[in-house]
């Protein structure tokens, strides 16, 4: 719990740019500046630039505005997600990775997990994260509204938020968004787990013990695999020498984790907007967002618009053709 407290608050000033970029807030011009290629275009303020801004107005306390709920919201999930994780292995499940308690350098052979292990150890990961989320996500609701007071200037605290949250909206306002982050977080953890096994099985089980054109070749097995295997193979060759396959696997599971994390943004996209659309706050309201009728519609209206992935990247943020942005 200490550990994630300290990461949440390290990372607080990053996520409270990315909420504000998200709902369309452009304080700042955009800038005539050069992209990775070289070229000029017209930038929007990088994550530096926008928090710099943010400094100027409400000094270096402005950038943890939201923090207090968002310690709550990952204190809270920790604990819940542990013990629901506890009851899962009291009934009956065996414990995640008993299986693979040799240590690096052991001379038995290492063991391969099999696709039934995988899908148990999945699904009881999901049951755990939709719990965690469901419990805390009232307070994923006030720490965005806290953020985005930023754009009108309100002032409400955490507690004043709450008690205007029940009675303006009633109980369902503390869950605004909660469908599309419930789906976005076990769509990711799905694809992560099984891009990881197909990997694992396939690429690097299979792969690195068979010879090149052999029948065992990740290739022979599925195309995807074998796509998946030389672009882990392209990953680790800018990584840290690996020695063992425990090593290599290890890896494997954050770029599938991360590649899984870039394909579900939508989902934490739409969350955002509707956690905060239409609460009274000016940053949920006119001309950043239009009222949504429900997550779909905020779905289908920012993917005719082109920004499915708005606030994905806080770096070399160019201007695209034919877009409008608020800026004061």
């Amino acid at each position: 719990v200490l550990l994630g407290s300290g990461l949440t608050v390290l990372s607080q000033p990053l996520m409270y740019v990315k909420v504000l970029v998200q709902v369309g807030y452009e304080p700042l011009p955009p800038t005539l500046g050069r992209n990775i290629f070289g070229r000029q275009v017209y930038q929007l303020p990088g994550l530096f630039a926008y928090a710099k801004h943010i400094v100027k107005v409400d000094g270096r306390a402005g950038l943890f505005k939201g923090l207090t709920p968002r310690l709550c919201s990952s204190a809270i999930g920790t604990v819940v997600h542990s013990k629901v994780l506890q009851r899962g292995l009291l009934g009956g499940c065996s414990p995640p990775d008993a299986s693979f308690s040799l240590q690096p350098g052991a001379s038995k052979k290492e063991p391969v997990s099999s696709l039934e292990q995988v899908l148990k150890e999945t699904s009881r990961e999901m049951v755990a994260r939709s719990a965690a989320t469901l419990i805390t996500h009232p307070f994923h609701v006030i720490t965005l509204r806290c953020m985005v007071q930023f754009i009108g200037r309100e002032t409400n605290g955490t507690l004043s938020a709450f008690a205007t949250i029940y009675r303006e909206e009633g109980v369902l306002g503390f869950f605004a968004g909660l469908i599309p982050r419930l789906l976005g977080d076990i769509l990711s953890l799905w694809l992560c787990n099984m891009l990881a096994y197909l990997i694992n099985t396939y690429a690097l089980e299979n792969g690195v013990r068979a010879p090149r054109g052999s029948r065992d070749s990740p290739g022979s097995h599925f195309g995807v695999a074998a796509w998946l295997w030389r672009g882990l193979k392209m990953t680790l060759f800018f990584l840290p020498q690996v020695s063992t396959m425990t090593e290599m696997k290890s890896y494997s599971q954050a770029v599938t984790g991360f590649f899984a994390s870039m394909l579900t943004y939508p989902f934490v996209l739409v969350s955002n907007l509707m956690a905060v659309n239409n609460c009274g706050l000016a940053g949920g309201l006119l001309p950043y967002a239009p009222t949504y009728s429900s997550w779909l519609d905020c779905w289908g209206q920012l993917h005719r618009e082109g920004n499915m992935s708005r606030g994905n990247s806080l770096f070399f943020r160019k201007v695209p053709a034919g877009k409008r942005y608020v800026w004061e």
